[in-house]
Formats: structure tokens, C-alpha cells, sequence
């Protein structure tokens, strides 16, 4: 298994049946606005989660393929959004089997859970081959600027600049970016901290 660990989050997975919430993703919602709309577009979100991403895609139209390795995360999500039609997939997403070209590749908390920067490079090369000409990339990642782990022991997260993360998309155009302070409050602890977060929202060149 090349991930470093899952961050802890099974353990908040387990106390209650919604850890993330319902909202999709800031950048999820972004990427909305850039596209005339998603009927029949092909997703992948690596790393889905409880799969709140993947369901608001879902029902925008979107055939999505929602992978992640937390089994317990999977069940949740299957309940959660029992009312759309995504393949659920529990596994490592460096190892699954891809579709050949993708409309869109969400990663959302994935890349700082990864062993170390060459196995983000080489997921990064992985999705980028399978995406579409002119498909997006919609990105969240821990940076190494400014964290607070106390919410999350014995979590080691792989941190990188927000350079790193902007310099994987230099080819590519660049819809949005930020690195910004996330503060935050987990309700299996309700421990006060904060992450500091590249997102990025950018579109492979035709």
C-alpha cells in the first residue's frame, strides 16, 4: 500500500455517520463555472471520501467513479447519497485500474496522505495521462506553510510547497489557485486547528 497512512480519519468515520458534511468542495463548486455542464462527463475523484464531491457531480449529470481507501468512508458514502448512481470503488488509488481519458480528476485531500513527493509526482503523471485534452484537474493538498496537528495523532502528512503543486500545472492553464488557512473543528474530538491548503483548479491544454 503506497499510502502513508489515511490521516487518522477512520477513527472519525466510525463515531458518526457524516464526518465531512454534505457541501462539496469550494473548488468543486468553481469548477461548475467553467463548464457549459456535466451531462454524461466522465469523473474520477481520487480519494473520495464520504463522497460528497462525487455525489454533487453525479447529480449535476456526471458519470462518476469515486475511489478510496477507507472501506468505512465507502459505506458511509453509499448510504449518504444512496439516491445517485456512482461507482463506489474501495481501493489505493495508485494501484486501480483507470479509465483511459477523464472529463474531470478531482483530488481533494489526497496528495499529503501519500508517502513522499516522488509518489505524489508519479500519481500526479498517472492522472494528468488519463485525463482528457481541454478536462480538468480540480486539487486540495495540505501545504508546508503553517499546521496545527493536535487533532490528528500520530498523522504524518506529506508536506510540500505550494510552489510544488502550482509547478505541476505549469503547462497546463490555471482557473484558479489559493493557499489559504483552513480552520477547523473534527466532531469525533472537536479539537480547534488549522491546515494551511493549496487548491487548485486548472485545465489541460487542448
Amino acid at each position: 500500500m503506497t499510502m502513508r497512512n489515511q490521516g487518522g480519519y477512520d477513527e472519525g468515520y466510525k463515531f458518526c455517520p457524516c464526518f465531512w458534511g454534505s457541501e462539496p468542495g469550494s473548488y468543486v463548486q468553481k469548477l461548475l463555472t467553467k463548464l457549459s455542464g456535466c451531462t454524461d462527463l466522465l469523473v474520477l475523484d481520487a480519494g473520495c471520501g464520504e463522497g460528497k464531491n462525487a455525489a454533487f457531480l453525479s447529480k449535476m449529470g456526471a458519470r462518476v467513479q469515486a475511489v478510496d481507501i477507507s472501506g468505512v468512508a465507502l459505506a458511509h458514502a453509499r448510504i449518504l447519497h444512496s439516491d445517485v448512481d456512482v461507482e463506489w470503488m474501495e481501493g489505493d488509488i495508485s494501484d486501480c485500474l483507470l479509465a483511459a481519458q477523464y472529463d474531470v480528476v478531482i483530488s481533494y485531500g489526497l496528495y499529503h496522505c501519500l508517502p513522499s513527493m516522488a509518489h505524489i509526482l508519479a500519481l500526479h503523471e498517472r492522472l494528468a495521462s488519463s485525463t482528457k485534452a481541454g478536462g480538468y484537474h480540480v486539487i486540495c493538498s495540505f501545504n508546508d506553510r503553517d499546521h496545527d496537528l493536535s487533532a490528528h495523532p500520530g498523522f504524518e502528512p506529506c508536506l510540500l510547497p505550494h510552489k510544488f503543486y502550482v509547478d505541476l500545472y505549469q503547462d497546463w492553464h490555471v482557473e484558479a489557485l489559493s493557499d489559504e488557512t483552513l480552520h477547523e473543528e473534527h466532531p469525533h474530538n472537536k479539537i480547534p486547528h488549522h491546515h494551511s491548503l493549496t487548491r487548485i483548479l486548472a485545465r489541460k491544454p487542448l
